[in-house]
């Protein structure tokens, strides 16, 4: 397995100095150096493929002795020296100072074929940004992302990748519940992949410490090697590089709303720079409708990361990497007219995105009436996001539309009366509109099915999943593998899998709600 390496982030950027790998205060530094944890007994239990191809290796070297090792963390790759990341961020709208990658270790940076790709292990020991924690990540956290990493990849929402998942073999104390009952689980690592794993907090840290100095290297060279189109260094640069910035992460939102993903912990340190979904953590899909649902049980008060905030809490992230530039920008002016951008281009991308779910391709004055109407009687009784939507690609101008997404209600029988009047009536109306398209029927349910996706990873899946691989049985991390590779084709012989949540997953652990120890 011999990788194409390279070397900008250790050698462009400053390191901290102290090689003790101790938790403790890092200044003046974008990185430490620290080696991970030896395992005892790894394991790789799945690798995607697809994404080693795009790093240089081949599958009969994903097999191999030498790469469980690297991947596991037991060995160092020659020429490499493993590091983690600096960075700080508000939590929960609270600054929080330094986090810092507390169980994430960057093993090295690729290239190949033109791409660049940094990789690193996710729960392969303790940093000095670990503060009181063990660095180590648990079976169950490592499933859900690993599967998601890759599911989001395919449905095309901009992700971090996942390379492989592997036991380490040793067992790690949890605290699901935070009820003071902590259990050992199964240790398990997840090598993960992106062309860079810098978040808003990166530079955030340094404009709190007045560290200007360091703020404009890592700025400079985020311009250098991620926004090459944007030009050498200067503060119009920089204005051109947060404009970019702020598209891309709404771009991203419009993506997460679009498909019903709800990420659970949108902090500042959970923001990729590149636009990209990272830290899956307590994330889910929205099963029955509703804006006002966050899979986070930290977050279940508050419910600030709810799915129908996550537009409003890129922004508020926004304005916080908009005030770590203002130091080196020194003008306020174009930094609040891209945020004020970024308000209306939500409602224009937003409305564009539903004409897509809806299958209307031309733009009439009354869609966002009908759009609003659909999303009220949705929450009317519960109703399955990506049932609803995947189905009502078949309704015609001239079919019976609710007997078309009956499959989608989770209690049928309570459509009648006033709540079977209104749907009816928005059906009338949608029925109407689609008679002024001019596209075929064939067309415009391909159109929908492009970007209605028929199999997402729903949280039970995930489960089923976890509690098979806890008995040793890690053949469903496959099948649904496999599955989410195709998420918007029809695959009959995997239909089970387009099925409303089981009764039984309603108030599971690890099914509605889940927490944030992994």
């Amino acid at each position: 397995m011999k990788l194409q390496l390279k070397n900008t982030f250790l050698n462009e950027l400053p390191a901290d100095t102290n090689l003790e790998n101790t938790p403790r205060k890092v200044e003046n530094a974008v990185y430490s150096f620290v080696t991970p944890k030896q395992t005892a007994n790894p394991k790789v239990l799945h690798v995607s493929q697809e994404m080693a191809l795009e790093l240089g290796i081949s599958e009969e070297e994903t097999t191999s002795e030498f790469f469980k090792n690297i991947f596991t963390g037991n060995e160092v790759y020659p020429a490499t020296k493993p590091f983690a990341m600096c960075y700080a961020g508000h939590q929960f709208g609270n600054w929080a100072g330094q986090l810092g990658d507390g169980r994430a270790i960057n093993l090295f940076e690729i290239e190949h074929q033109n791409k660049n790709w940094k990789v690193q292990l996710k729960g392969a020991g303790e940093t000095p940004y670990s503060r009181n924690a063990d660095g180590l990540a648990v079976l169950r956290s490592s499933i859900r992302e690993y599967l998601c990493s890759e599911a989001m990849f395919h449905l095309g929402v901009p992700t971090t990748r996942a390379l492989s998942l592997s036991l380490s073999g040793d067992q790690v104390l949890r605290d699901v519940l935070y009820d003071g009952n902590p259990a050992y689980e199964k240790g398990a690592i997840v090598a993960r992949v992106a062309p860079a794993f810098l978040r808003f907090g990166n530079y955030e840290i340094f404009a709190a410490r007045k560290d200007l100095i360091n703020l404009q290297i890592l700025l400079d060279y985020t311009l250098k090697h991620h926004f090459p189109q944007i030009g050498s260094p200067s503060k119009e640069s920089y204005i051109q590089f947060f404009k970019t910035v702020s598209e891309n992460t709404l771009d991203l939102i419009v993506h997460w709303q679009r498909v019903g993903f709800v990420h659970g912990v949108m902090n500042t340190d959970n923001m990729s720079i590149l636009g990209l979904t990272i830290d899956y953590g307590p994330y889910g899909w929205l099963e029955d409708f509703e804006f006002g649902w966050t899979p986070n049980t930290t977050d279940r008060q508050k419910k600030r990361y709810r799915f129908g905030n996550q537009p409003s809490m890129g922004l508020w992230n926004l304005y916080q990497l908009a005030n770590a530039l203002y130091p080196i920008i020194e003008d306020a002016k174009p930094l609040e007219a891209i945020l004020n951008q970024y308000k209306i281009d939500f409602e224009r991308k937003s409305l564009q995105m539903m004409r897509s779910k809806l299958g209307l391709q031309l733009v009439e004055e009354n869609d966002l009436s009908l759009i609003q109407d659909l999303e009220e009687v949705l929450q009317l009784t519960p109703t399955d996001m990506t049932i609803f939507f995947r189905l009502l690609s078949d309704i015609t101008a001239d079919t019976e539309g609710l007997k078309g997404v009956k499959k989608a209600f989770y209690n049928p029988k309570d459509i009648t009366g006033a709540t079977k009047r209104r749907w009816n009536h928005w059906f009338e109306k949608y029925h109407a509109r689609l008679q002024r398209e001019t596209r075929s029927h064939p067309q415009r349910k391909e159109k929908m099915d492009a970007v209605n996706p028929k199999y997402v990873l729903r949280n039970y899946m995930a489960q089923l999943a976890i509690d098979a691989a806890n008995k040793g049985d890690y053949s469903l991390i496959n099948e649904l593998f496999e599955l989410l590779k195709k998420p918007y084709s029809e695959q009959p012989e995997k239909e089970k899998w387009f099925a409303k949540r089981p009764d039984w997953a309603k108030n599971k652990i690890g099914c509605s709600m889940l927490s944030c120890s992994s």
